[in-house]
């Protein structure tokens, strides 16, 4: 039988890590996100995931970054309000599972993989049934169009193009 979820925002990060030249790391993430899943194993193995977030609620603790990164610089929030990801597929891993999938960011959409662990499932103190996972991976900017670019004086680069993802989601079953 498929079991539905969705998303508990109040418990759970959409994150990002970027290196700022180089020698330190900026981390931001997202403030406003849906996210859904259908499944018919219990440990998710087959699940069938969506999930979205709002360009605007990007947060990085820097409000004239944030404005750089709503741009068409980078993630041209005007024209792409949000980003997307669906899934294709779940395997098994070396540390756990491993979801692929289509994921969109202004109107590019390549497929990615991010590493999953499965932290079980409870019921809090309200009779609520959630699901915890932590998922993680790494993307490359500029293969989604975010290809603002700049250099120091001396050459050093300004911005990396690897983008590190970390997600630490809590689930809500729904109850039909």
């Amino acid at each position: 039988m498929t079991t539905k979820w969705t998303i508990d925002p109040m418990h759970s990060e959409i994150e990002f890590k970027v290196k700022h030249l180089m020698i330190s790391t900026v981390t931001g993430k997202f403030g406003s996100f849906t996210a859904s899943a259908e499944s018919d194993a219990e440990d998710f193995s087959d699940a069938k995931i969506s999930f979205s977030a709002d360009i605007n609620s990007i947060n990085t603790g820097n409000e004239q970054r944030d404005g750089h990164l709503k741009s068409d610089d980078f993630f041209n929030a005007e024209q792409f309000p949000t980003l997307n990801f669906v899934s294709t597929g779940i395997s098994k891993g070396s540390n756990g599972m491993v979801l692929t999938g289509d994921l969109t960011i202004r109107d590019v959409t390549k497929s990615i993989s991010l590493n999953v662990e499965f932290n079980g499932t409870m019921v809090d103190p309200y009779g609520n049934h959630k699901a915890g996972f932590e998922l993680t991976g790494v993307i490359n900017r500029k293969d989604f169009n975010l290809k603002w670019s700049a250099t120091t004086e001396a050459g050093g680069i300004v911005v990396s193009d690897e983008v590190k993802l970390i997600c630490n989601v809590q689930m809500a079953k729904i109850v039909a």
